[in-house]
């Protein structure tokens, strides 16, 4: 989460090709329940993560290959969730970016010359930057999470059509950052209904963020996990994963979700604004249709096929990242026939080709391991890499649908052949079984 430093540039906002043009629609790619564009900055395609929690365009470190220039460049120093120190990045002025046919000039970027969040890492995929509000004040989106395609809609001609399946909630917003009021169950005896404040966070990937005592009943449950919740700007985020009976968002109501309890410590500039209880991400988003209205200050929501799915979570302890790609020689078998003459039924040859062939592919480590989890107990340990997932070689999934392995259901056994040490480790097989822990 990005401050407002005071400084006040006149930008002129995203813009679509004609004034007249109603609207725009582009495909995204929904990785972690996040969703990512692509973006281009002075020229140069890149990818960004749609955010709504965040207030300013955030671009990361980039490599040579990915290098662009920026105009107009001084050093700043940014803060945020964590509970790490200020960090020190570039402020760069009068920047083109377009996001489909929307385009902006004069635009304003905030470079983090050390990226901490690893978010490309943990995507398997490179995340050049965050985009929001600069973005959304402009326009009204619709996202719809099960096609994954967001249409953008010109304000000045976009009619709302009557939705009696839909909720729709008003916005407040601070530091340009929007806030709905929803209610939640913390208890399971009775059925008391808590109200709430809470941030609208596209760019979160969890469910559900409640902030211990910022209500006297908000503070963990009695059965709870203590789980890294991800990078925030000053540093990693820590909390205490663990479930509630219910969150209602209007006449929508969500039984047994995951929620993440962060206490004081961690959040301490986010309650500055002292009315925040926490925020709702991806996890919980990605269940609606979500129109994103800034301009009229309003959020709708409209539930989809997934609503009524389950919330799922990690029950290995261990933290995946991309690792970049290594080569790899593969084997590969080809049936040839070969045909003496026209008559192939009494004149035909049958062999097989063996050919090796080499190629670039993706693999994983871990990054981390969860005390007292049944990856712990197994030996797995941070700077493991993975080279196979249950007999299957690693390059043949993505990090999401390893994730999702680590997901499924109690009692699951997974099998794991690592690399310990560097390119000329040890090769090391691990067996654990997945545990609930909430």
């Amino acid at each position: 989460m990005l401050n407002n430093f005071g400084i006040v540039f006149g930008q002129s906002g995203f813009q679509f090709p004609k004034e007249s043009d109603r609207s725009y629609t582009m495909r995204f790619q929904l990785i972690n329940n996040l969703i990512v564009v692509p973006v281009e900055v002075n020229k140069t395609k890149l990818s960004f993560i749609l955010d709504t929690g965040v207030q300013k365009n955030i671009l990361f470190s980039l490599s040579g290959k990915d290098s662009l220039g920026l105009n107009n460049v001084k050093k700043v120093s940014l803060y945020g969730l964590g509970n790490g120190n200020e960090i020190e990045a570039l402020l760069s002025h009068f920047n083109e970016i377009k996001v489909g046919d929307l385009k902006s000039r004069g635009q304003s970027l905030y470079v983090i010359l050390n990226d901490q969040f690893e978010l490309s890492g943990k995507m398997g995929i490179t995340i050049h930057g965050i985009i929001g509000y600069q973005l959304f004040k402009d326009v009204i989106a619709k996202i719809n999470y099960k096609t994954k395609k967001i249409t953008f809609y010109n304000p000045k001609n976009y009619r709302y059509k009557t939705c009696r399946k839909c909720e729709v909630f008003s916005i407040e917003f601070y530091r340009d950052k929007p806030y709905i009021d929803i209610g939640v169950q913390l208890d399971t005896i009775g059925n008391e209904e808590i109200p709430i404040k809470i941030l609208v966070d596209s760019g979160g990937s969890d469910a559900l963020w409640l902030f211990e005592n910022s209500k006297e009943r908000i503070r963990t449950p009695l059965r709870y996990f203590n789980a890294i919740l991800g990078e925030g700007l000053s540093g990693t985020i820590y909390g205490n994963k663990s479930r509630i009976p219910k969150v209602k968002l209007g006449k929508f109501e969500i039984t047994q979700p995951t929620v993440s309890f962060l206490d004081t410590l961690t959040t301490y500039r986010a309650r500055k604004f002292e009315e925040r209880n926490g925020s709702i991400g991806g996890n919980l988003l990605k269940r609606f249709k979500v129109w994103i209205d800034y301009p009229n200050k309003k959020i709708t929501l409209k539930k989809n096929a997934s609503f009524s799915g389950g919330f799922e979570y990690d029950m290995s302890g261990i933290d995946i990242l991309y690792n970049g790609e290594e080569l790899v020689k593969e084997l590969e078998t080809k049936k040839v026939v070969d045909f003496a003459s026209r008559d192939v039924t009494n004149n035909s040859t049958v062999f097989f080709s063996t050919n090796y062939h080499y190629k670039f592919m993706p693999f994983y480590k871990v990054s981390n391991v969860l005390k007292d989890s049944p990856a712990e107990k197994a030996g797995i340990l941070p700077g493991d890499v993975l080279l196979k997932f249950n007999g299957v070689a690693v390059y043949k999934y993505s990090i999401g649908e390893i994730i999702q392995k680590l997901q499924q259901k109690e009692g699951k056994r997974i099998r794991l052949m690592i690399r310990r040490g560097g390119i000329e480790g040890r090769i090391l097989k691990f067996q654990f079984r997945l545990k609930k822990r909430i």
